[in-house]
This record gives structure tokens, C-alpha cells and sequence, in this order.
């Protein structure tokens, strides 16, 4: 049974360690709350980097690991997940140096105008290459149809194409 029913009372009581609703609610402003963070409210996520040299520590103490449990014990003390372990293991036997150092993310910095408008100028070339060698296939076949319908056509003059 509750405090209230046993005292027949309405009102509730409270515990001697318990605040009142006024105290707990966030309305009644607390002296120097201003100056402290908020603890509740988390600051925002940063991705953590690691240099190459960590990286390397931490590889060469997880291949020496003898016992059971050992690389777990590393693991916590160093606040890594077993997913770092297997990704730097992979970057280190394909030899890939500059993939123990930490990467910048974001876009790729742009290339040059230059580099830009060849690569450009290529695919339409391609473009055009293909469009030419469709041409040329109805061309012929037009030819083999007239051929066979018996019907002359008229060869186009070489110096009005140019």
C-alpha cells in the first residue's frame, strides 16, 4: 500500500533524499548552470584519426599476443574494435604504405582545366567515332538495298564533301 492510503491523506510524501517538481524542473534557473555544459546534452562526434606509427604499435602488440584473451585486453585498453585490427592488417600485407597514414575525407581536390577538357574532348571523340561507323553500316546497307531493287545511285562528288 502507498504512503497516501496508509496516512489517509492525499498528498503524497517523499522520500528525504527526493526534490521537489520545482527543483527537478529545468524552468527554475539554477545559480552558475550558465557556466557548466549541460551534461546530458552530448558535444558532437569527432572521427578519430590514427597515425601511421600507432597503427604500427598496435599491429606489431597484437601479432605478439600469446594468451587467450590477449588482443580483447588490448583492444579495450586502447578503445579499438577488432574492425581496425583486420583493416590495418589488410592495408599492411598489401604493402600499401600511404594507407597507414590517416586519409582526409571529403571530396577529392579538382584537377586542372586542362586535364578536365582533354577528358572531355575524348569522349566525344568516341562519341563522334561511333556515331561515324553507325553512319558508314546504313550507308552500306542502303547501297546493297539499291543494288538489289536495281535501282542507280547517284555517287556524291569527292570536293563537295569537303
Amino acid at each position: 500500500m502507498t504512503n497516501e492510503l496508509k496516512n489517509g491523506t492525499g498528498a503524497a510524501e517523499r522520500s528525504g533524499g527526493e526534490r521537489s517538481e520545482a527543483a527537478r524542473s529545468a524552468a527554475a534557473p539554477v545559480p552558475g548552470a550558465e557556466k557548466r555544459p549541460n551534461p546530458e546534452v552530448r558535444p558532437r562526434a569527432q572521427r578519430r584519426s590514427f597515425t601511421a606509427a600507432y597503427k604500427q604499435k598496435i599491429l606489431a602488440q597484437a601479432d605478439a599476443a600469446t594468451e587467450s584473451g590477449a588482443i580483447g585486453a588490448l583492444l579495450r585498453r586502447e578503445g579499438l574494435y577488432s574492425s581496425h585490427l583486420t583493416h590495418w592488417r589488410q592495408e599492411r600485407n598489401a604493402g600499401i604504405k600511404q594507407g597507414l597514414t590517416p586519409r582526409t575525407r571529403g571530396p577529392k581536390p579538382h584537377a586542372d582545366a586542362s586535364a578536365k577538357e582533354i577528358q572531355q574532348l575524348r569522349r566525344q571523340n568516341e562519341r563522334l567515332t561511333d556515331q561515324l561507323r553507325k553512319a558508314e553500316i546504313i550507308i552500306d546497307v542502303q547501297k546493297k538495298v539499291a543494288i538489289l531493287l536495281g535501282l542507280t545511285l547517284a555517287t556524291p562528288n569527292p570536293e563537295d564533301l569537303l
